[in-house]
């Protein structure tokens, strides 16, 4: 029997926990995790802001009762404090006090990441505000049941900021959204897609302050004002989603890192210690569309991560195929889907890319209702020919699309294979000269 211990119990680290106690059920489990709550579902956090579900009851889909019932032990609100990597003993502390020295033959840290905190002035003024656990969202909830807070600034154009943008909006209060950067979620897409983003959201009135960097909030002991080195906007509330760094504190020191402080792994998740894996927001990835490792937070990456280790940390060899990035967002019904890398990040890695767009209806012209435009680009390089990219936007859900798209690269189909790929046709559903092969033909 073996002792695995895995630290932090969210989505990677239930993932890791539900699949040694689903198929290894000779181990002798443990986990410990400093939150009061797992499983909380964030993507689902600016949904419940913008009163677009009723509260955040389904944001949750395990706890520690589900966990334990399978035979883990689990330990809430104890951090851990250290670990003796050369003894295999995890320190750690309970919420009332008491001290845990749990040895482990396998180790998973599943420590996620945190959010990065510039040093801006004011910062600390009440109604500063985070998002990303729980009780972030939960506290953000309850002082907008304060009618005085009518304005608020989100800083951060990158997935989180945009949906808080329209979810503040959506919920009553005057918005601007303020980013260094020239667009909202430029390291997702393209100029042509960011700006019909940009356009999305100054059509339903919330202020971009575009290439705008923040240098002060100011306010009697809350927010009043927050100044940029262009402009200054009277606020009550500010939201600061810029960005998030690997949670690494409590192996930085014996791991080896990636150059953003994430745990460097192998495809087996495992780190440069034999018996420790690092999962999630912690550890590394390796992307296919670059063929290199690199670091992309998400919780698709986090739950297949964890599925990797718990099998591998059992004696299951299992490696990872690989990540293409794959990610969306729906706002306002406007859908925007990208895998891979853009053009622009194409270009700056070196390769000779190019990309191939095409936009038309999703259905033939006959169909004169909910017929939407798609608009579509395929990035490739144009020595090998390789797929590196793909983003599609529409009022359409073309969201499977992109699926398609983030096989190509897994497997590195060449933008060639696409032109003659047989795609059906129903009027239904699509035309018979589908976007999809108009864009390949396009390519040169």
């Amino acid at each position: 029997m073996k002792k695995i211990v895995v630290i932090g119990a969210n989505h990677a680290g239930t993932a890791a926990l539900n699949t040694i106690l689903d198929h290894y059920k000779d181990n002798e489990v443990i986990a410990f995790d400093a939150n009061s709550n797992i499983s909380f579902l964030g993507c689902g956090m600016a949904l419940w802001i913008g009163n677009q579900i009723p509260s955040s009851d389904g944001l949750f889909y395990s706890d520690k009762q589900t966990l334990e019932a399978k035979g883990a032990k689990i330990y809430m609100e104890t951090p851990v404090d250290s670990i003796d990597y050369d003894k295999k003993i995890v320190y750690a502390t309970g919420k009332d006090g008491t001290k845990y020295e749990q040895p482990y033959d396998k180790l998973i840290l599943a420590t996620g990441s945190l959010p990065i905190v510039p040093p801006i002035q004011g910062s600390d003024l009440e109604n500063v505000q985070f998002v990303k656990l729980f009780q972030n969202a939960q506290e953000v909830i309850d002082k907008l049941h304060n009618p005085d807070i009518k304005k608020v600034a989100v800083v951060g154009a990158g997935y989180i900021g945009v949906e808080l943008a329209e979810a503040f909006k959506r919920n009553g209060r005057e918005v601007v959204l303020i980013d260094c950067a020239r667009d909202c979620l430029s390291t997702y897409y393209d100029e042509p897609f960011t700006a019909r983003m940009n356009k999305n959201l100054e059509d339903h009135h919330i202020k971009l302050a575009l290439e705008e960097t923040v240098e002060k909030i100011e306010g009697n002991g809350k927010v009043e004002k927050i100044i940029t080195d262009k402009n200054s906007y009277d606020v009550d509330m500010v939201v600061l989603c810029i960005g998030f760094k690997p949670n690494n504190q409590l192996g930085r020191d014996h791991l080896e890192l990636f150059h953003n402080g994430a745990f460097l792994v192998n495809k087996k998740q495992q780190t440069s210690d034999k018996d420790v894996y690092a999962i999630g927001d912690s550890a590394t990835v390796f992307d296919n569309a670059t063929q290199k490792t690199t670091y992309i937070a998400l919780a698709t990456n986090a739950v297949r991560s964890g599925i990797i280790a718990g099998h591998n940390a059992c004696g299951t060899e299992l490696e990872s195929v690989g990540v293409q990035g794959s990610n969306a967002i729906s706002i306002y019904g406007y859908n925007m889907v990208s895998t891979g890398i853009t053009l622009t990040k194409a270009l700056s890695l070196g390769y000779d890319a190019a990309a191939t767009d095409y936009e038309d209806l999703q259905k033939p012209g006959f169909i004169t209702h909910d017929n939407e435009k798609v608009f579509i680009r395929i990035v490739y390089d144009k020595k090998t020919r390789i797929i590196l990219g793909a983003q599609m936007a529409s009022h359409e859900n073309i969201s499977m699309g992109i699926n398609m798209f983030s096989m190509a690269i897994q497997e590195q189909v060449t933008i060639d294979k696409l032109k003659l790929f047989d795609i059906f046709f129903l009027p239904h559903f699509n035309q018979p000269y589908n976007y999809i092969t108009m864009a390949a033909l396009k390519a040169e």
